[in-house]
């Protein structure tokens, strides 16, 4: 039996789950091609849309956007101090990591403007359509008004595993730690420090709790959402893991995932 039969014990009408390495999938269970909401996982395809106008000379991370004294750095690596979400307290640029959809929104909004396109459309154009994600489409707001599919996860998951989309540099520098030192609380499993985050991919590194196991190394990355979404890449296990389902995110979810995560980096690793 597949070790991601083990999501049939969930407290969660519909799941679909699926693992891959740099090259094909490995496993699958659940309707891996039904489209589920994405919720933040979203800011993944925000963020690869805004770091292909980086590489292509569009948008410049050291430029200026956002509240005075941040930049498109600080807006991808939430640390900008843009309040959570709109109409929420600030904080001074650079100074806490505070996760904040709306800083998302206004990453969308400039890289829209730069390539002259609806910022939906310039996700798909340069990050779905190459990747074949043919069920992945931004809706509204780039921070957490996606949807798409397990399968699709897992094609993105293969191009984080072994890009194609952005060149090496862009690539190592967008899945480092930036602003190292920073602290803040991981929505959902509290204050972390530090609370590591590349350009737009939240780190491992050392956080506990955290939703992916205690088997993953400090170095993966991804994200999850309140949909009750995830994508993990693990560059040093050489894989990926992405999980969809119709429950939204809570106790379930944090008890349930790291022990998957283990499963999978235990079979297939």
């Amino acid at each position: 039996m597949s070790v991601l039969a083990k999501v049939d014990d969930w407290p969660v009408d519909t799941v679909a789950v699926g693992v891959t390495d740099a090259e094909d999938t490995l496993d699958r269970h659940g309707p891996t091609d039904r489209p589920f909401p994405l919720a933040s996982v979203t800011k993944l395809l925000t963020a690869m849309g805004t770091l292909v106008a980086v590489q292509d000379g569009l948008v410049h991370l050291d430029e200026p956007a956002g509240p005075d004294g941040s930049t498109v750095r600080h807006l991808l690596a939430h640390a900008s101090g843009m309040p959570p979400s709109e109409g929420g307290p600030s904080s001074p640029v650079g100074k806490r990591r505070v996760y904040s959809t709306p800083a998302y929104e206004v990453l969308g909004d400039l890289v829209a403007d730069r390539v002259g396109l609806p910022f939906a459309e310039h996700v798909d154009l340069e990050v779905c359509r190459p990747l074949g994600m043919t069920a992945t489409r931004i809706t509204g707001s780039p921070g957490r008004d996606g949807g798409g599919s397990v399968d699709d996860l897992l094609a993105l998951g293969r191009e984080l595993l072994a890009p194609t989309i952005l060149d090496d540099e862009l690539f190592a520098e967008a899945t480092t730690p930036v602003f190292p030192d920073l602290s803040g609380v991981l929505p959902g499993f509290g204050r972390q420090d530090p609370n590591p985050w590349g350009l737009g991919f939240e780190i491992r590194g050392e956080k506990s709790p955290h939703w992916t196991g205690s088997r993953n190394s400090p170095a993966t990355f991804g994200h999850f959402g309140q949909s009750g979404s995830f994508l993990w890449v693990d560059p040093d296990a050489g894989l990926a893991c992405a999980e969809l389902g119709d429950r939204a995110f809570d106790e379930w979810a944090a008890q349930a995932w790291p022990p998957l995560s283990d499963a999978v980096l235990e079979t297939h690793a």
